[in-house]
């Protein structure tokens, strides 16, 4: 890796790491809904890396789409406001929803989309996040899938990013923002 595309900081996880708890996420997944077709909802930009390795990791039809929302714009902290940049395409009435999901931070965000998503009527709604900061939300967010817990460190890679740099790491890096 170049310097100039490593970041400030150390690798938190690494590639074999992240691939070896999706397979088993996908597993688990594969298990829970067996004889149905669930719907994956990934949530944009963060969430397109790991969407993709976990829909791989899942030995069942799935079908996709993908949600945009915004909280943090540029910076490194959510600015409290939740704004949809891009909806679904597909109607949930009746489906198997799993929002896949880069990062739970506070909840601020996952908590919003829960709520707009159960208004559209889906059989089920449940939530597969690659990375939960610990100590970072007020009240127990009822997760079924969780890939990791991670310190509250501000995080790039594996599609995480600070100002759209960083996507492309295959490991999980702890940025360090003093540098």
């Amino acid at each position: 890796m170049t310097d100039s595309l490593k970041p400030p900081g150390k690798v938190l996880l690494t590639r074999e790491e992240i691939q070896a708890r999706i397979k088993d996420l996908g597993q688990q997944i594969t298990e829970d809904y067996e004889g149905r077709t669930p719907l994956l909802v990934g949530v944009l930009k963060g969430a397109f890396v790991y969407m993709a390795d976990l829909a791989r990791a899942i030995n069942l039809p799935i079908e996709f789409d993908f949600m945009a929302v915004s909280s943090y714009g540029n910076a490194t902290k959510t600015s409290g406001v939740v704004r949809i940049v891009k909806d679904l395409d597909i109607d949930l009435t009746g489906r198997d929803v799993i929002v896949v999901e880069d990062i739970i931070d506070s909840g601020l965000t996952l908590n919003y989309l829960r709520k707009i998503l159960g208004s559209r009527g889906p059989s089920s709604l449940e939530v597969c996040a690659l990375l939960v900061r610990s100590g970072r939300q007020s009240e127990d967010l009822g997760l079924r899938y969780i890939g990791f817990e991670i310190p509250p460190d501000f995080v790039v890679g594996y599609g995480l990013d600070v100002a759209e740099r960083y996507r492309n790491l295959p490991d999980l890096w702890s940025y360090d923002q003093t540098k």
